[in-house]
Protein backbone atom coordinates (compact mmCIF):
# COMPACT_ATOMS: atom_id res chain seq x y z
CA UNK A 1 0.00 0.00 0.00
CA UNK A 2 1.04 3.01 -0.86
CA UNK A 3 1.72 5.58 2.43
CA UNK A 4 2.29 9.61 2.38
CA UNK A 5 5.83 9.95 3.01
CA UNK A 6 6.58 12.38 6.43
CA UNK A 7 6.95 15.96 4.72
CA UNK A 8 10.91 16.38 5.35
CA UNK A 9 11.26 12.88 4.03
CA UNK A 10 9.21 13.73 0.87
CA UNK A 11 10.65 17.34 0.23
CA UNK A 12 13.94 15.19 -0.20
CA UNK A 13 12.88 12.97 -2.72
CA UNK A 14 10.93 15.70 -4.50
CA UNK A 15 14.50 16.74 -5.21
CA UNK A 16 16.04 13.91 -6.35
CA UNK A 17 13.00 13.20 -9.03
CA UNK A 18 12.65 17.15 -10.10
CA UNK A 19 12.73 16.04 -14.10
CA UNK A 20 10.81 19.51 -15.69
CA UNK A 21 9.43 22.87 -14.93
CA UNK A 22 6.95 23.46 -17.38
CA UNK A 23 5.55 26.67 -18.26
CA UNK A 24 2.61 28.19 -16.93
CA UNK A 25 0.97 27.63 -20.04
CA UNK A 26 1.60 24.30 -20.53
CA UNK A 27 -0.47 21.13 -19.04
CA UNK A 28 1.66 18.34 -18.17
CA UNK A 29 0.08 15.09 -18.22
CA UNK A 30 1.74 12.32 -16.92
CA UNK A 31 1.96 8.50 -18.51
CA UNK A 32 3.26 5.31 -18.10
CA UNK A 33 5.24 5.19 -21.11
CA UNK A 34 5.85 6.55 -24.64
CA UNK A 35 3.34 5.76 -27.68
CA UNK A 36 4.85 3.26 -30.31
CA UNK A 37 3.28 5.27 -32.74
CA UNK A 38 1.22 8.22 -33.56
CA UNK A 39 0.67 7.21 -37.33
CA UNK A 40 -3.47 6.83 -36.04
CA UNK A 41 -3.23 3.89 -39.06
CA UNK A 42 -0.57 1.75 -36.74
CA UNK A 43 -0.80 2.43 -33.46
CA UNK A 44 -2.97 0.55 -31.12
CA UNK A 45 -1.34 1.06 -27.58
CA UNK A 46 -3.27 3.02 -25.39
CA UNK A 47 -1.31 5.96 -25.43
CA UNK A 48 -1.32 5.87 -28.96
CA UNK A 49 -4.65 5.62 -29.74
CA UNK A 50 -5.91 8.46 -27.16
CA UNK A 51 -3.06 11.51 -28.05
CA UNK A 52 -4.48 10.19 -31.72
CA UNK A 53 -7.44 10.88 -30.75
CA UNK A 54 -6.22 14.62 -30.17
CA UNK A 55 -4.21 14.89 -33.29
CA UNK A 56 -6.60 13.27 -35.76
CA UNK A 57 -10.30 13.36 -36.51
CA UNK A 58 -12.30 10.37 -37.05
CA UNK A 59 -15.24 9.91 -39.41
CA UNK A 60 -17.80 8.99 -36.73
CA UNK A 61 -17.55 9.94 -32.96
CA UNK A 62 -19.49 7.38 -30.07
CA UNK A 63 -21.62 9.02 -28.04
CA UNK A 64 -22.73 8.28 -24.20
CA UNK A 65 -24.53 5.17 -25.04
CA UNK A 66 -21.54 4.23 -27.68
CA UNK A 67 -24.24 5.22 -30.95
CA UNK A 68 -22.31 6.60 -33.87
CA UNK A 69 -22.01 10.46 -34.08
CA UNK A 70 -21.02 12.67 -36.96
CA UNK A 71 -17.95 14.04 -36.76
CA UNK A 72 -15.78 14.36 -39.73
CA UNK A 73 -18.87 12.83 -41.38
CA UNK A 74 -21.58 15.28 -40.96
CA UNK A 75 -24.01 12.19 -41.73
CA UNK A 76 -24.11 8.79 -44.06
CA UNK A 77 -26.80 6.72 -45.70
CA UNK A 78 -27.28 2.59 -46.53
CA UNK A 79 -28.65 2.33 -49.66
CA UNK A 80 -28.10 -1.44 -49.19
CA UNK A 81 -26.04 -3.95 -46.33
CA UNK A 82 -23.12 -3.80 -49.03
CA UNK A 83 -22.90 0.42 -48.95
CA UNK A 84 -22.23 3.31 -46.64
CA UNK A 85 -21.77 6.69 -48.03
CA UNK A 86 -20.44 9.46 -46.01
CA UNK A 87 -20.95 13.11 -46.84
CA UNK A 88 -18.17 15.03 -45.37
CA UNK A 89 -18.20 18.36 -43.85
CA UNK A 90 -16.64 21.39 -45.82
CA UNK A 91 -13.91 23.48 -44.86
CA UNK A 92 -11.70 21.21 -42.48
CA UNK A 93 -8.20 21.57 -43.30
CA UNK A 94 -5.01 19.57 -42.26
CA UNK A 95 -3.01 21.22 -39.77
CA UNK A 96 -0.66 22.11 -42.37
CA UNK A 97 -2.81 24.15 -44.35
CA UNK A 98 -4.26 21.61 -46.50
CA UNK A 99 -7.83 20.87 -47.34
CA UNK A 100 -9.30 17.91 -45.90
CA UNK A 101 -11.12 15.64 -48.74
CA UNK A 102 -13.00 12.28 -49.64
CA UNK A 103 -9.13 11.52 -51.40
CA UNK A 104 -7.35 11.80 -47.58
CA UNK A 105 -10.22 9.70 -46.16
CA UNK A 106 -9.67 7.17 -49.55
CA UNK A 107 -6.31 6.83 -48.65
CA UNK A 108 -6.39 6.63 -45.41
CA UNK A 109 -7.98 3.76 -45.81
CA UNK A 110 -6.55 2.23 -49.02
CA UNK A 111 -3.13 2.10 -47.19
CA UNK A 112 -3.72 0.28 -44.87
CA UNK A 113 -5.67 -2.43 -47.00
CA UNK A 114 -3.11 -2.45 -49.31
CA UNK A 115 -0.12 -2.83 -46.89
CA UNK A 116 1.48 0.69 -47.77
CA UNK A 117 1.42 0.71 -44.00
CA UNK A 118 1.77 -2.83 -42.10
CA UNK A 119 -0.95 -2.33 -39.02
CA UNK A 120 -2.85 -5.17 -37.38
CA UNK A 121 -6.25 -2.58 -37.86
CA UNK A 122 -5.96 -4.55 -41.58
CA UNK A 123 -7.86 -7.12 -40.00
CA UNK A 124 -10.35 -4.35 -39.16
CA UNK A 125 -11.43 -3.47 -42.66
CA UNK A 126 -11.30 -7.13 -44.60
CA UNK A 127 -14.76 -6.75 -45.44
CA UNK A 128 -14.23 -3.65 -47.58
CA UNK A 129 -14.15 -4.50 -51.27
CA UNK A 130 -13.11 -0.66 -52.72
CA UNK A 131 -13.68 2.82 -51.31
CA UNK A 132 -14.82 5.49 -54.24
CA UNK A 133 -14.33 9.23 -54.00
CA UNK A 134 -16.66 10.35 -56.61
CA UNK A 135 -16.47 14.24 -55.19
CA UNK A 136 -14.46 16.02 -52.78
CA UNK A 137 -16.94 15.35 -50.17
CA UNK A 138 -18.15 12.36 -50.40
CA UNK A 139 -17.05 8.58 -50.06
CA UNK A 140 -18.30 5.33 -50.56
CA UNK A 141 -17.39 2.25 -48.72
CA UNK A 142 -18.51 -1.20 -50.84
CA UNK A 143 -18.33 -3.96 -48.90
CA UNK A 144 -17.88 -7.56 -49.61
CA UNK A 145 -20.52 -8.59 -47.25
CA UNK A 146 -22.56 -6.62 -44.42
CA UNK A 147 -20.18 -5.63 -41.61
CA UNK A 148 -22.47 -4.11 -38.69
CA UNK A 149 -18.91 -2.90 -36.73
CA UNK A 150 -17.64 -0.56 -39.91
CA UNK A 151 -18.96 2.78 -38.11
CA UNK A 152 -17.19 1.85 -34.74
CA UNK A 153 -13.89 1.11 -36.90
CA UNK A 154 -13.90 4.25 -38.17
CA UNK A 155 -14.86 5.86 -35.12
CA UNK A 156 -12.83 7.59 -32.17
CA UNK A 157 -10.10 6.27 -30.50
CA UNK A 158 -9.17 3.90 -33.04
CA UNK A 159 -9.77 5.84 -36.61
CA UNK A 160 -8.00 8.99 -37.89
CA UNK A 161 -7.37 10.59 -41.04
CA UNK A 162 -4.44 11.23 -42.01
CA UNK A 163 -3.06 13.05 -45.52
CA UNK A 164 -3.08 11.62 -48.45
CA UNK A 165 0.53 10.25 -49.64
CA UNK A 166 1.23 9.83 -45.86
CA UNK A 167 4.20 7.05 -45.62
CA UNK A 168 5.48 4.93 -43.53
CA UNK A 169 7.64 7.23 -41.72
CA UNK A 170 4.67 9.82 -40.95
CA UNK A 171 4.74 9.04 -37.57
CA UNK A 172 8.28 10.75 -37.18
CA UNK A 173 5.86 13.87 -37.42
CA UNK A 174 1.96 13.23 -37.60
CA UNK A 175 -0.29 15.75 -39.57
CA UNK A 176 -3.93 15.42 -38.44
CA UNK A 177 -6.93 18.11 -38.46
CA UNK A 178 -8.00 17.66 -34.49
CA UNK A 179 -8.27 20.56 -32.25
CA UNK A 180 -4.36 19.84 -31.16
CA UNK A 181 -1.34 19.41 -33.60
CA UNK A 182 2.01 17.71 -33.22
CA UNK A 183 5.12 19.60 -31.92
CA UNK A 184 7.71 17.23 -30.74
CA UNK A 185 8.24 13.74 -29.30
CA UNK A 186 11.76 12.45 -27.88
CA UNK A 187 11.04 8.72 -26.64
CA UNK A 188 10.66 7.55 -23.14
CA UNK A 189 10.57 11.55 -22.19
CA UNK A 190 7.61 13.07 -23.56
CA UNK A 191 5.34 14.19 -26.24
CA UNK A 192 4.32 17.60 -26.81
CA UNK A 193 1.34 19.17 -29.02
CA UNK A 194 -0.33 22.32 -29.15
CA UNK A 195 -3.46 23.79 -30.01
CA UNK A 196 -4.13 23.78 -33.68
CA UNK A 197 -4.43 27.53 -35.20
CA UNK A 198 -7.76 26.97 -36.68
CA UNK A 199 -9.92 23.76 -35.96
CA UNK A 200 -13.26 23.53 -37.23
CA UNK A 201 -14.69 22.42 -34.52
CA UNK A 202 -14.70 24.63 -30.46
CA UNK A 203 -11.28 25.41 -29.70
CA UNK A 204 -9.47 23.97 -26.86
CA UNK A 205 -8.40 26.41 -24.04
CA UNK A 206 -5.38 24.80 -23.11
CA UNK A 207 -2.70 26.28 -25.18
CA UNK A 208 -0.13 23.57 -25.04
CA UNK A 209 0.06 19.49 -23.49
CA UNK A 210 3.02 18.10 -22.41
CA UNK A 211 3.02 14.09 -22.16
CA UNK A 212 6.02 13.80 -19.55
CA UNK A 213 6.96 9.64 -19.33
CA UNK A 214 7.13 8.71 -15.52
CA UNK A 215 7.08 4.50 -16.01
CA UNK A 216 7.24 4.50 -11.73
CA UNK A 217 4.03 4.90 -10.05
CA UNK A 218 5.32 6.78 -6.92
CA UNK A 219 7.49 9.42 -8.93
CA UNK A 220 4.28 10.09 -11.27
CA UNK A 221 3.11 10.17 -7.56
CA UNK A 222 5.39 13.06 -6.24
CA UNK A 223 5.39 15.04 -9.36
CA UNK A 224 1.89 15.45 -8.96
CA UNK A 225 2.38 16.75 -5.25
CA UNK A 226 5.02 19.08 -5.46
CA UNK A 227 3.25 20.64 -8.46
CA UNK A 228 5.18 19.91 -11.77
CA UNK A 229 2.42 18.12 -13.20
CA UNK A 230 -1.13 18.31 -13.92
CA UNK A 231 -2.54 15.66 -14.00
CA UNK A 232 -2.72 11.86 -14.56
CA UNK A 233 -5.91 9.71 -15.67
CA UNK A 234 -5.99 6.05 -15.14
CA UNK A 235 -2.03 6.26 -13.93
CA UNK A 236 -1.84 5.70 -10.38
CA UNK A 237 -2.69 2.39 -8.60
CA UNK A 238 -5.63 3.33 -6.24
CA UNK A 239 -3.84 3.36 -2.75
CA UNK A 240 -2.07 6.17 -4.19
CA UNK A 241 -4.90 7.80 -5.73
CA UNK A 242 -6.28 7.66 -2.20
CA UNK A 243 -3.53 8.92 -0.27
CA UNK A 244 -3.70 11.61 -2.86
CA UNK A 245 -7.07 12.68 -1.90
CA UNK A 246 -5.98 15.31 0.93
CA UNK A 247 -3.59 16.96 -0.96
CA UNK A 248 -4.02 20.69 -0.98
CA UNK A 249 -3.26 21.88 -4.19
CA UNK A 250 -4.76 18.22 -6.02
CA UNK A 251 -8.28 17.07 -6.74
CA UNK A 252 -9.39 13.18 -7.82
CA UNK A 253 -12.42 12.99 -10.09
CA UNK A 254 -13.36 9.99 -11.08
CA UNK A 255 -16.72 8.29 -12.51
CA UNK A 256 -17.59 5.23 -14.14
CA UNK A 257 -15.58 3.54 -16.99
CA UNK A 258 -15.25 1.05 -19.39
CA UNK A 259 -11.67 -0.62 -18.85
CA UNK A 260 -12.54 -4.82 -18.66
CA UNK A 261 -10.61 -7.47 -16.29
CA UNK A 262 -11.31 -10.58 -16.90
CA UNK A 263 -9.75 -13.83 -16.67
CA UNK A 264 -9.30 -16.08 -19.90
CA UNK A 265 -9.84 -19.97 -19.53
CA UNK A 266 -7.85 -21.67 -22.40
CA UNK A 267 -11.10 -24.31 -23.37
CA UNK A 268 -8.89 -26.73 -24.82
CA UNK A 269 -7.48 -27.46 -21.73
CA UNK A 270 -8.48 -31.08 -20.74
CA UNK A 271 -9.62 -29.57 -16.77
CA UNK A 272 -10.97 -25.79 -18.25
CA UNK A 273 -13.03 -27.57 -21.21
CA UNK A 274 -15.44 -28.54 -18.67
CA UNK A 275 -17.92 -25.60 -18.28
CA UNK A 276 -18.43 -26.67 -14.74
CA UNK A 277 -15.02 -26.26 -13.63
CA UNK A 278 -15.18 -23.10 -15.21
CA UNK A 279 -18.30 -21.84 -13.27
CA UNK A 280 -16.74 -23.32 -10.13
CA UNK A 281 -13.96 -21.18 -10.48
CA UNK A 282 -16.15 -17.73 -11.18
CA UNK A 283 -17.97 -18.94 -7.88
CA UNK A 284 -14.69 -19.20 -5.66
CA UNK A 285 -13.86 -15.63 -6.44
CA UNK A 286 -14.90 -12.90 -4.03
CA UNK A 287 -15.72 -9.85 -6.60
CA UNK A 288 -16.75 -7.59 -4.00
CA UNK A 289 -13.79 -8.08 -1.77
CA UNK A 290 -11.22 -7.47 -4.38
CA UNK A 291 -12.86 -4.81 -5.80
CA UNK A 292 -12.96 -3.34 -2.36
CA UNK A 293 -9.10 -4.14 -1.32
CA UNK A 294 -7.48 -4.01 -4.76
CA UNK A 295 -9.22 -0.71 -6.18
CA UNK A 296 -10.80 0.56 -2.83
CA UNK A 297 -13.97 0.47 -4.20
CA UNK A 298 -13.36 2.08 -7.67
CA UNK A 299 -14.54 -0.39 -9.93
CA UNK A 300 -18.30 -1.72 -10.62
CA UNK A 301 -19.02 -5.19 -11.19
CA UNK A 302 -19.13 -6.89 -14.71
CA UNK A 303 -21.50 -9.32 -15.83
CA UNK A 304 -20.41 -8.81 -19.89
CA UNK A 305 -17.49 -8.02 -22.18
CA UNK A 306 -20.05 -4.31 -23.12
CA UNK A 307 -20.08 -1.43 -20.44
CA UNK A 308 -23.58 -1.23 -19.11
CA UNK A 309 -24.09 2.35 -20.62
CA UNK A 310 -23.90 0.31 -24.22
CA UNK A 311 -27.07 0.31 -26.26
CA UNK A 312 -26.44 -3.70 -26.63
CA UNK A 313 -25.62 -4.42 -23.27
CA UNK A 314 -27.62 -6.88 -21.63
CA UNK A 315 -28.44 -6.95 -17.77
CA UNK A 316 -30.58 -9.97 -17.19
CA UNK A 317 -27.92 -12.67 -17.79
CA UNK A 318 -27.09 -15.59 -15.00
CA UNK A 319 -24.88 -13.81 -12.20
CA UNK A 320 -21.48 -15.15 -10.94
CA UNK A 321 -22.21 -14.10 -7.81
CA UNK A 322 -19.20 -15.25 -4.71
CA UNK A 323 -20.32 -19.02 -3.53
CA UNK A 324 -17.67 -21.35 -2.31
CA UNK A 325 -20.43 -23.39 -1.14
CA UNK A 326 -21.68 -24.08 -4.76
CA UNK A 327 -18.06 -24.19 -6.28
CA UNK A 328 -17.11 -27.04 -4.06
CA UNK A 329 -20.34 -28.88 -5.02
CA UNK A 330 -19.82 -28.37 -8.63
CA UNK A 331 -16.06 -29.76 -8.23
CA UNK A 332 -17.39 -32.65 -6.71
CA UNK A 333 -19.84 -33.54 -8.99
CA UNK A 334 -17.38 -33.04 -11.62
CA UNK A 335 -15.04 -35.69 -10.74
CA UNK A 336 -12.14 -33.60 -8.84
CA UNK A 337 -12.55 -34.70 -5.04
CA UNK A 338 -10.38 -33.49 -2.53
CA UNK A 339 -7.25 -35.87 -2.00
CA UNK A 340 -5.51 -36.15 1.63
CA UNK A 341 -4.04 -32.80 1.59
CA UNK A 342 -6.98 -31.13 0.41
CA UNK A 343 -5.75 -30.18 -2.86
CA UNK A 344 -8.27 -31.10 -5.77
CA UNK A 345 -6.07 -30.12 -9.36
CA UNK A 346 -3.45 -27.65 -9.81
CA UNK A 347 -3.98 -24.57 -12.66
CA UNK A 348 -1.31 -22.54 -14.12
CA UNK A 349 -1.71 -18.94 -14.40
CA UNK A 350 0.13 -16.78 -16.66
CA UNK A 351 0.82 -12.78 -15.87
CA UNK A 352 2.60 -9.91 -17.27
CA UNK A 353 5.29 -8.79 -14.95
CA UNK A 354 2.87 -5.85 -14.19
CA UNK A 355 2.43 -5.41 -10.35
CA UNK A 356 -1.45 -4.72 -10.94
CA UNK A 357 -2.03 -8.25 -12.63
CA UNK A 358 0.65 -10.15 -10.21
CA UNK A 359 -1.42 -8.41 -7.17
CA UNK A 360 -4.59 -9.80 -8.96
CA UNK A 361 -3.08 -13.10 -9.85
CA UNK A 362 -1.94 -14.11 -6.09
CA UNK A 363 -5.56 -12.69 -4.88
CA UNK A 364 -7.39 -15.15 -6.99
CA UNK A 365 -5.18 -17.93 -5.88
CA UNK A 366 -5.43 -17.63 -2.36
CA UNK A 367 -9.28 -17.51 -2.96
CA UNK A 368 -9.39 -20.58 -5.46
CA UNK A 369 -7.31 -22.26 -2.63
CA UNK A 370 -9.98 -22.56 -0.78
CA UNK A 371 -12.49 -24.85 -2.77
CA UNK A 372 -9.01 -27.33 -2.89
CA UNK A 373 -7.94 -25.59 -6.90
CA UNK A 374 -4.15 -24.92 -6.26
CA UNK A 375 -2.79 -22.20 -8.46
CA UNK A 376 0.60 -22.31 -9.64
CA UNK A 377 1.64 -18.64 -10.83
CA UNK A 378 4.38 -17.56 -13.59
CA UNK A 379 4.84 -14.21 -14.74
CA UNK A 380 6.48 -13.00 -17.72
CA UNK A 381 7.97 -9.89 -19.80
CA UNK A 382 4.80 -8.89 -22.05
CA UNK A 383 6.17 -9.55 -24.78
CA UNK A 384 6.73 -13.61 -23.67
CA UNK A 385 3.42 -13.16 -22.05
CA UNK A 386 0.98 -11.82 -24.62
CA UNK A 387 2.90 -14.06 -27.15
CA UNK A 388 2.23 -17.34 -24.69
CA UNK A 389 -1.46 -15.79 -24.56
CA UNK A 390 -2.07 -16.12 -28.43
CA UNK A 391 -1.11 -19.36 -29.38
CA UNK A 392 -3.01 -20.89 -26.37
CA UNK A 393 0.41 -22.21 -24.07
CA UNK A 394 -1.47 -21.20 -20.93
CA UNK A 395 -4.36 -22.64 -18.98
CA UNK A 396 -5.76 -19.64 -16.89
CA UNK A 397 -4.44 -15.77 -17.49
CA UNK A 398 -6.19 -12.21 -15.86
CA UNK A 399 -6.43 -9.74 -19.25
CA UNK A 400 -8.30 -6.67 -19.65
CA UNK A 401 -9.67 -4.77 -22.67
CA UNK A 402 -9.66 -1.18 -22.97
CA UNK A 403 -11.75 0.52 -25.11
CA UNK A 404 -12.07 -2.80 -27.53
CA UNK A 405 -15.38 -3.62 -25.60
CA UNK A 406 -17.38 -0.53 -26.41
CA UNK A 407 -18.00 -1.74 -30.02
CA UNK A 408 -20.30 -4.96 -30.13
CA UNK A 409 -18.10 -6.51 -32.62
CA UNK A 410 -16.09 -7.41 -29.86
CA UNK A 411 -18.11 -10.49 -29.37
CA UNK A 412 -17.43 -11.70 -33.19
CA UNK A 413 -13.37 -10.34 -32.46
CA UNK A 414 -13.32 -12.52 -29.03
CA UNK A 415 -15.80 -15.67 -29.18
CA UNK A 416 -16.45 -16.22 -32.41
CA UNK A 417 -14.67 -19.73 -34.02
CA UNK A 418 -13.59 -17.96 -37.31
CA UNK A 419 -11.47 -15.75 -34.64
CA UNK A 420 -9.27 -18.01 -33.35
CA UNK A 421 -5.00 -16.34 -33.62
CA UNK A 422 -3.89 -15.23 -35.58
CA UNK A 423 -7.71 -13.71 -37.00
CA UNK A 424 -8.70 -12.54 -34.39
CA UNK A 425 -8.43 -12.17 -30.11
CA UNK A 426 -10.47 -15.97 -29.29
CA UNK A 427 -7.51 -16.79 -26.94
CA UNK A 428 -9.06 -19.31 -25.45
CA UNK A 429 -10.44 -21.11 -28.43
CA UNK A 430 -13.96 -21.21 -27.41
CA UNK A 431 -16.09 -22.98 -30.31
CA UNK A 432 -20.09 -22.43 -29.75
CA UNK A 433 -22.00 -22.99 -33.35
CA UNK A 434 -24.85 -21.09 -31.71
CA UNK A 435 -22.97 -18.26 -30.89
CA UNK A 436 -21.81 -18.12 -34.63
CA UNK A 437 -25.18 -18.46 -35.89
CA UNK A 438 -26.10 -15.58 -33.64
CA UNK A 439 -23.26 -13.33 -34.63
CA UNK A 440 -23.60 -14.22 -38.80
CA UNK A 441 -26.96 -12.84 -37.96
CA UNK A 442 -25.94 -9.48 -36.68
CA UNK A 443 -23.92 -9.24 -39.43
CA UNK A 444 -26.67 -9.77 -41.89
CA UNK A 445 -28.32 -7.01 -41.48
CA UNK A 446 -28.60 -3.17 -39.77
CA UNK A 447 -31.87 -3.65 -37.96
CA UNK A 448 -30.99 -2.21 -34.75
CA UNK A 449 -33.83 -3.82 -32.45
CA UNK A 450 -32.83 -7.46 -34.30
CA UNK A 451 -28.98 -7.01 -33.70
CA UNK A 452 -29.68 -5.97 -29.91
CA UNK A 453 -31.70 -9.38 -29.51
CA UNK A 454 -28.99 -11.16 -30.90
CA UNK A 455 -26.36 -9.48 -29.01
CA UNK A 456 -28.63 -10.00 -25.44
CA UNK A 457 -28.67 -13.84 -26.24
CA UNK A 458 -24.88 -14.13 -26.74
CA UNK A 459 -24.40 -12.50 -23.68
CA UNK A 460 -26.68 -14.87 -21.57
CA UNK A 461 -24.94 -17.99 -23.56
CA UNK A 462 -21.38 -16.19 -22.44
CA UNK A 463 -22.59 -16.17 -18.96
CA UNK A 464 -23.38 -19.72 -19.04
CA UNK A 465 -20.46 -21.04 -20.55
CA UNK A 466 -18.12 -18.64 -18.98
CA UNK A 467 -14.72 -18.79 -21.83
CA UNK A 468 -13.30 -16.19 -19.49
CA UNK A 469 -14.88 -14.67 -16.33
CA UNK A 470 -15.83 -10.66 -16.44
CA UNK A 471 -14.65 -9.39 -13.31
CA UNK A 472 -14.83 -5.71 -13.45
CA UNK A 473 -14.93 -2.07 -15.11
CA UNK A 474 -12.77 -0.04 -13.44
CA UNK A 475 -13.37 3.62 -12.60
CA UNK A 476 -12.06 6.32 -14.89
CA UNK A 477 -9.71 8.05 -12.05
CA UNK A 478 -7.81 11.72 -12.78
CA UNK A 479 -5.94 12.90 -10.05
CA UNK A 480 -4.93 16.82 -11.25
CA UNK A 481 -4.13 20.38 -10.02
CA UNK A 482 -6.44 22.66 -9.12
CA UNK A 483 -5.24 24.98 -11.87
CA UNK A 484 -6.86 22.83 -14.14
CA UNK A 485 -10.64 22.94 -14.23
CA UNK A 486 -13.85 22.29 -15.82
CA UNK A 487 -13.15 18.87 -16.39
CA UNK A 488 -15.39 16.50 -18.17
CA UNK A 489 -14.66 12.77 -18.13
CA UNK A 490 -14.83 10.22 -20.60
CA UNK A 491 -15.78 6.17 -19.34
CA UNK A 492 -13.27 5.20 -21.54
CA UNK A 493 -10.14 7.30 -19.66
CA UNK A 494 -9.09 8.62 -22.50
CA UNK A 495 -7.32 12.29 -22.92
CA UNK A 496 -10.82 14.21 -24.45
CA UNK A 497 -10.96 16.17 -21.47
CA UNK A 498 -7.89 18.70 -22.62
CA UNK A 499 -10.34 19.11 -25.17
CA UNK A 500 -12.49 21.41 -22.73
CA UNK A 501 -10.60 21.74 -20.03
CA UNK A 502 -9.49 25.84 -18.81
CA UNK A 503 -6.63 26.43 -17.13
CA UNK A 504 -6.47 29.09 -14.25
CA UNK A 505 -3.80 31.39 -14.13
Amino acid sequence: MFKKLPLLLLAFVIVGCNRYHAPDTTVTVLIESSPTNLDPRIGVDAQSERIDSLLFDPLVRKDDHFNPQPALAEGWEMPNTLTYIFRLRSGVHFHDGRALTSADVKYTLDSILQGKVISVKANAYQTIDRIDAPDPLTVVVHLKKPDPALLWNVSDGGFGVVPAGSGRDFWKHPVGSGPFEFVSQEQDKDVIIQRAAHYWAAMPSIQRVRFAVVPDATTRALELQKGSADAAINALPADTAYALRNERDLQIGSGPGTTLMYLIFNTRDPILRDARVRRAIALAINRPLLIHSLYRDQARLAESVLPPEHWAWNGAVEPHTYDPAAANHLLDEVGHPRQHNGIRFHIGMKTSTDEGSRLLAMAIQQQLSQVGIAVDLRSYEFATFYADISRGIFQLAPSRWIGGNEAPDIFRYSFATSSFPPHGANRGFYSNPEIDRLLDDTASGVDRQKQKEDYARVQEILARDLPTINLWYLDTVLVHSRRLQNIHLSPSGNYDFLRDATVKE
